[in-house]
């Protein structure tokens, strides 16, 4: 049984203190959040213990740390669980900065601590099996992807001030899908945006409606749709296409049953919220934890992916801000 310190009792924290508890070889034995009120609640529901950040860290009984807690505080966690020989699981993104994150993976390198970074987009099993259809070589040689991702409706306007922006904080789970499922890396980044949904986001210095376009060394290309409302439901989608084929994953909907009429066809709507959407993808991600704790696996999602991402999600502003496409170096 390995027993876990969650950093994090939000949103986020929660997801995954269900998916802890509920694996038979993991346990929640400590829980840190300032919000105390918070802590001593989720500590109450799991039996786990409400700790100081220096407690936990110096608790030879606790072998991981989950990191859910503000971006703001995800580097110094990090250095220091790596520094006390913990294993880390980490919600992107390590920082905001790519200095910072450099900084961190340095510590991390340095004490040789396993890290995995909470891209959990990588653990869905539609994307997941797509990926292996095309390592397979179903399609052939890739030559476009298309990723579409949309919110159902914009985040308040005080997140988005901390967010660092939507390439920091939406477009790069969509950024290290697109490294993920072509298996290379972009040669270039070309981003267009504009604030087409919130003006109040506009106001804070930022876009809400974004398409990035990234050319690979192959000659292959990577087509990213980015918007902050669809208005029916959380809009997730990839079409990869080939020299042989097309590989698609599509939305999971609220039901799978159709109705045909003399009039009309219709479905249902995608999956409203990311909770819902890729919970699958949380309990698969949190598995792989666990057969890195067990010393079968290591980290599919590493510090040195969280950087390129952010990398990546930096190009894009560039280009935005210089309107041109920007080379990738």
């Amino acid at each position: 049984m390995f027993n876990i310190a969650l950093f994090g009792c939000g949103r986020i924290g929660k997801v995954h203190a269900v998916n802890i508890d509920a694996h038979s070889q993991t346990q929640i034995k400590a829980v840190i959040d300032p919000y105390h009120e918070g802590a001593a609640k989720l500590a109450d529901e799991f039996d786990a213990e409400v700790m100081t950040t220096e407690e936990a860290m110096a608790d030879p009984d606790i072998h991981a740390v989950v990191i859910c807690s503000a971006t703001d505080t995800h580097a110094d966690l990090i250095e220091q669980a790596a520094r006390a020989g913990k294993a880390i699981f980490c919600e992107k993104p390590i920082d905001l900065s790519l200095e910072r994150v450099r900084g961190c993976l340095n510590v991390v390198n340095e004490h040789n601590a396993k890290l995995l970074v909470g891209f959990n987009r990588r653990y869905d099993p539609q994307f997941r099996t797509m990926k292996d259809l095309f390592e397979s070589g179903a399609i052939g040689k890739a030559e476009t992807l298309v990723i579409t991702s949309r919110d159902p409706s914009p985040p308040p306007v005080e997140y988005v001030k901390v967010s660092g922006g939507i390439f920091r904080d939406m477009s790069i789970h969509d950024l290290d899908m697109a490294r993920f499922i072509m298996g290379e890396e972009p040669v270039s980044v070309s981003a267009h945006g504009s604030c087409l949904v919130d003006p109040a986001i506009g106001e804070a210095g930022d876009i809400d409606s974004a398409v990035v376009v990234m050319h690979f060394e192959s000659g292959a290309m990577a087509t990213i749709i980015n918007s902050r409302r669809s208005g029916y439901g959380y809009d997730q989608r990839i079409e990869l296409h080939g020299s042989k084929g097309m590989l698609k994953a599509g939305n999971v909907r609220e039901h799978q049953v159709e109705h045909w009429g003399d009039e009309s066809c219709a479905a249902a709507k995608p999956q409203y919220f990311f909770l819902e959407r890729y919970k699958d993808a949380y309990i698969a991600e949190w598995q792989h934890f666990v057969e890195v704790l067990e010393g079968k696996a290591e980290p599919q999602c590493t510090g040195v992916d969280g950087e390129l991402a952010l990398s990546l999600a930096e190009f894009a502003l560039e280009s935005l801000e210089r309107h041109e496409t920007v080379k990738v170096n």
